[in-house]
């Protein structure tokens, strides 16, 4: 996709008068799209957010009305923000780009293609609209959900012209279809810089009304937080060598350790191997019979508990790795000369998300391992083993067999795994499960 024009929605004041806006008539400043990064230097003193609209439509669709709701969503959004933040908001729209099948999605399916637009403009936000289903974690049909992390946010048209209880499906240019998407708009917009549904206003929990014709205002307290976040929007990006990209990743972290937190303890990251069965089946099914091998107990039992320790740890982390990179699960996934410091705490995140993973893939492994030794594995068969000095069997040297045959599992599982890329980006959490 390419950018080929910009909606200059954006103003350098509250004061603005709202005629001079092109966006307020329905017409659109054309413009080559270079001078959006040209326009930066424009007014030093006014902070600018530049927002990127992508159109994901199904197979044969027509393309038209639904680029049309977007760039008017966008415009109606981004109109109230720059009121409330003070900040100039330019809407840059890009060209439909066709999915592969009308099948729902999770909104982490979206997150690559918005990366790579990320990442060659930049922008500062990308918002990505498809009239496909958008499902939550929980297999729940949503309006729209959030990316605070990456700063991306998906918005469904397939709720919005059916609501939940009503048998109609609206046209896209109905009034009420237009002003829902507007809030749900600055409200998954506000989740991104900060907001909660605590904060009242347009961040209330989001339901669809029939009789809405204007956007909710922004709480005052909202407002200020919202004004300090656009004046703090950082433009940092590296461009060339991995020691400085990995250097801008770390430095990324350092900058903002609490979203990577909040995204890392909302991601349910030891359970993910469930949801992956054949990473955990291919971690499983070796330990089974090493379980039973005498070679697996003459290793364990003659480990120190340091060097099962380290062999665990580091093993769990070299699995991370080869998941983010054999799987592909950096962001953008396409090469790309330059990264943002939104997408390095992405990448951040998910490679933490995959340390966790993998840490909860040891300890169902484990968990299995210890069930077998403690309930299968006959109690007296160690007093005749001869490779034993001491016949005694303790709890400690059970607990060191089973860890270390469950770090062979999770190797094994990381490599012989065969996850599928789509399947993995559906289960990363990074994206709230609530609009």
């Amino acid at each position: 996709m390419s950018d080929d024009r910009i909606v200059n929605a954006g103003r350098s004041g509250g004061d603005r008068d709202r005629s001079a806006d092109p966006g307020r008539d329905g017409a659109e400043t054309e413009r080559p799209a270079a001078s959006a990064e040209d326009d930066r230097s424009d007014d030093a003193a006014t902070p600018q957010v530049d927002v990127g609209v992508l159109v994901a439509h199904s197979p044969g669709a027509d393309t038209r009305p639904l680029r049309s709701f977007a760039e008017r969503m966008a415009r109606d959004g981004v109109d109230e923000l720059a009121s409330a933040t003070g900040a100039a908001w330019r809407v840059h729209c890009a060209e439909p780009d066709p999915l592969s099948d009308g099948r729902s999605r999770r909104p982490s399916e979206f997150l690559d293609e918005a990366a790579v637009h990320m990442v060659e403009r930049p922008y500062d936000l990308v918002v990505v609209v498809t009239d496909v289903p958008v499902t939550t974690r929980a297999e729940r049909l949503a309006e729209g959900l959030a990316s605070p992390l990456s700063r991306v946010v998906v918005v469904s048209t397939r709720r919005l012209r059916r609501p939940p209880g009503r048998e109609v499906v609206q046209s896209l240019d109905t009034p009420a279809v237009r002003w829902n998407a507007a809030t749900l708009l600055v409200h998954l917009l506000g989740h991104v810089f900060g907001a909660d549904h605590d904060d009242g206003g347009v961040m209330v929990p989001f339901s669809f009304d029939a009789t809405r014709r204007s956007v909710p205002p922004l709480e005052a307290d909202v407002t200020d937080h919202l004004r300090k976040v656009a004046v703090g929007i950082p433009d940092g990006d590296v461009s060339r060598g991995r020691l400085r990209r990995l250097a801008f990743h770390g430095a990324s972290l350092v900058r903002n350790p609490g979203i990577v937190a909040t995204t890392l303890l909302q991601s349910r990251a030891p359970l993910l191997p469930l949801s992956l069965p054949r990473l955990s089946t291919a971690a499983v099914t070796p330990t089974l019979i090493l379980v039973f091998s005498a070679e697996a107990w003459d290793v364990g039992l003659n480990l120190t508990n340091r060097t099962a320790a380290l062999f665990a740890l580091g093993s769990i982390v070299a699995a991370a790795i080869h998941l983010l990179y054999v799987q592909r699960l950096s962001f953008p996934r396409e090469r790309s000369q330059v990264i943002t410091e939104h997408m390095a705490l992405v990448n951040v995140t998910v490679f933490y998300i995959l340390v966790v993973a993998m840490l909860g893939l040891f300890v169902l492994v484990g968990s299995i391992m210890l069930l077998i030794e403690f309930a299968v594995f006959p109690p007296n068969l160690m007093t005749n083993w001869p490779s034993l000095e001491d016949p005694t069997v303790g709890l400690v040297d059970l607990v060191r067999v089973g860890a270390f045959i469950s770090t062979i599992g999770v190797l094994s599982g990381a490599l012989a795994g065969g996850i599928e890329n789509r399947t993995a980006l559906r289960h990363l959490a990074l994206f709230r499960d609530r609009p």
